[in-house]
């Protein structure tokens, strides 16, 4: 994608959001005017101030809500307009232990979308980076959702080498208490999953190697967590991530899809995230896509190669395979496999769900929810909840009224595009990049499979040509000129209008003329002021006890949706309503960005612009929550 250049949007997005602010010339002066010792103005572009005394003094003047930070909440006199600016270098300073700070004007007067890509780059994602050596093993097995203190790490049977490295770490770091244990050599089971939900643990990924003059030393591969309470490697997340990192953070987008080749030969399939709780489900497959962004950056062919060996056998293996394929469309679904509710989520965020069970067997919802996963009670109707819930958790957007319910019955437009997509992106790496001729090793052949067999772009393609039929026969509805989900069990569409619907546009599976319809409607049905909603109010329907609000629903907004539509109409010709859309969305990012003190979140409310940050659904919103300055985003 290429919209407008950082200078363009710096005019245009900086320039709505600082309406009314005045230009920072003479700032250094009014800083120096603080109630505080020891600033000193050096010049009129520069001026050096003591960290401590006049972080204090701008807090109590400014900070009149007392929550750290300088927003447009504060009652302050706003001596001038760079207070966000001003406390997130002190407390930058005061972090390295600095007594003094010298502070230029150009620091003050940075254009946001400068600043904020700046603090990407240089900052947040090292802040978010975590690699498994014996450097790293503590942070990266941290898991704010769970109570579990004990870092454990679990191991699948053939990766000896992870083994080995661990067991030597545990024997020479005794204060870290870390236990090692193997994955059973038996096929990963829903009762084994749930077996080790009491010790959970890390999953161990890939890991390289460095020769030094006399041995071949093991080393840690990086990878970038979500943050907050996500600490871990997730799949769409990490893409998505990756697709910002390249050009500056290359060595880790690399690793990363390393590890994810190494889940798909050990685990079977790219993971929802390497936890133990994990084991069973995976998430929306990106990998081809991410490869291929790779490739074009570094040209690095020998890891196309083995992410597209790798991709091949999570196609065949798992994706479109019983019980994930439906025989009768030819379509994939979400159906991991498990049992119980997920350890991840608190047993109240199912209250609406568990309560009628817990009257009926006269608990509270805890006790009903602990006894059920224990198997003391028993209730088919809820293990049918839980195979669905799976289900959401799979398809990413984990919850959504479009899934909740329904999810593992359902042909989701947006996962037939992603394989879609794969069986594309897989013709055309072999074609253009490997000569029409790709032999498959043992590690990536499937059942049935000989070792060594070739893989062609023409089968791919013929592959590609038969789910675009298929899309176009389930999904496609030419009346509304949507696309939506098809339920393999009521042999009917959905009715839910989903933001996921635009898809075809990204993957390419859509004719010309169902994109010019799909624009005109999609578009009507989910643009708001601040981009695309993940789906319409009407199909989400009114907020109740029983329907509370779900993250991945109307009103709120995700970047996974908004960069899919723009890519999908710059490729069918729609570069106006591209641009239009990326332009609602970053101003909004911007407007946040500056008006909120540093704020950057996950999830937005699209429909308003004052306060599209706070978010009243499940657990609330990544990158709230910080004091003085934000450190990852």
């Amino acid at each position: 994608m290429k919209f407008l250049s950082p200078g363009q949007w710096n005019s245009q997005v900086g320039r709505r959001v600082m309406v009314g602010r005045r230009k920072t010339q003479g700032q250094v002066r009014l800083i120096r005017d603080l109630p505080t010792k020891g600033a000193c103005l050096e010049d009129d572009d520069s001026i050096l101030v003591a960290v401590d005394n006049t972080m204090e003094a701008l807090l109590e003047k400014e900070d009149t809500d007392g929550d750290g930070l300088i927003t447009v909440d504060d009652n302050g006199p706003k001596i001038c307009d760079c207070l966000a600016c001003l406390l997130q270098e002190l407390a930058l300073a005061k972090m390295s232990n600095s007594k003094f700070l010298k502070l230029h004007r150009s620091q003050l007067e940075e254009p946001p979308v400068d600043r904020l890509s700046r603090l990407i780059r240089q900052s947040w994602w090292d802040n978010l980076t975590r690699q498994m050596g014996v450097n790293g093993i503590e942070a990266a097995a941290k898991d704010p959702k769970m109570t579990e203190t004990c870092p454990r790490i679990y191991v699948p049977p053939k990766a000896s080498k992870q083994y080995t490295y661990y067991s030597r770490v545990a024997q020479d770091h005794p204060k870290m208490s870390l236990d090692v244990q193997w994955l059973p050599d038996d096929e990963i089971t829903a009762e084994f999953i749930k077996s080790i939900n009491q010790r959970p643990g890390t999953l161990a990924l890939a890991m390289g190697s460095h020769a030094d003059s006399e041995t071949a030393n093991i080393e840690a591969l990086p990878f970038i967590v979500p943050g907050g309470r996500f600490n871990e490697l997730y799949y769409w997340d990490a893409c998505f991530c990756a697709l910002g990192m390249l050009g500056s953070h290359d060595h880790v987008v690399k690793s990363m899809i390393r590890h994810f080749v190494f889940e798909i030969e050990h685990y079977g399939k790219v993971l929802n995230a390497n936890r133990s709780y994990y084991l069973g489900r995976s998430q929306p497959p990106f990998l081809t896509w991410l490869a291929l962004k790779t490739f074009e950056v570094t040209q690095d062919k020998e890891l196309l190669r083995e992410a597209m060996l790798a991709a091949i056998k999570e196609y065949n293996s798992y994706w479109t395979s019983e019980p994930r394929l439906d025989r009768e469309s030819g379509l994939s679904r979400y159906r991991p496999i498990g049992a119980g509710s997920p350890p991840e989520c608190p047993l109240g965020d199912f209250a609406h769900i568990l309560s009628s069970y817990a009257t009926k067997h006269g608990m509270t919802v805890e006790e009903l929810g602990d006894a059920y996963n224990r198997g003391t009670v028993i209730e088919p109707a809820l293990d049918d909840f839980f195979n669905h819930d799976r289900a959401v958790r799979e398809s990413g957007h984990d919850t959504s009224n479009r899934v909740e319910g329904v999810a593992a019955d359902l042909a989701t437009v947006d996962l037939n595009c992603l394989l879609y997509k794969y069986e594309v992106d897989i013709a055309h790496a072999i074609s253009a990049v490997f000569e029409d001729r790709l032999p498959v090793p043992a590690a990536f052949c499937s059942p049935g499979q000989e070792a060594g067999h070739i893989e062609s772009s023409g089968l791919w393609r013929k592959r590609a040509e038969t789910r675009k039929a298929l899309i176009d026969k389930y999904l496609w509805n030419d009346q509304k000129g949507l696309y939506f989900d098809y339920n393999t069990v009521t042999k009917r569409q959905s009715d839910f209008e989903s933001a996921t619907g635009l898809w075809p546009l990204w993957c390419g599976a859509a004719s010309e003329q169902r994109a010019a319809k799909l624009v005109a409607n999609g578009l009507q049905v989910f643009e708001c002021p601040g981009g695309l909603s993940s789906g319409s109010e009407h199909s989400r329907g009114p907020i109740s006890a029983v329907n509370p609000q779900k993250q991945w629903d109307f009103p709120y907004g995700w970047a996974p949706h908004q960069i899919l539509a723009w890519d999908g109409l710059l490729t069918y010709g729609y570069p106006a309503e591209a641009e239009r859309l990326a332009y609602r969305w970053l101003h909004m990012i911007t407007r946040v960005f500056v008006n909120f003190n540093g704020t950057v979140v996950e999830k937005y409310n699209v429909t308003r612009l004052d306060y599209p940050h706070r978010v009243d659904a499940e657990y609330g919103n990544q990158g709230l929550g910080f004091r003085y300055v934000p450190r990852e985003g």
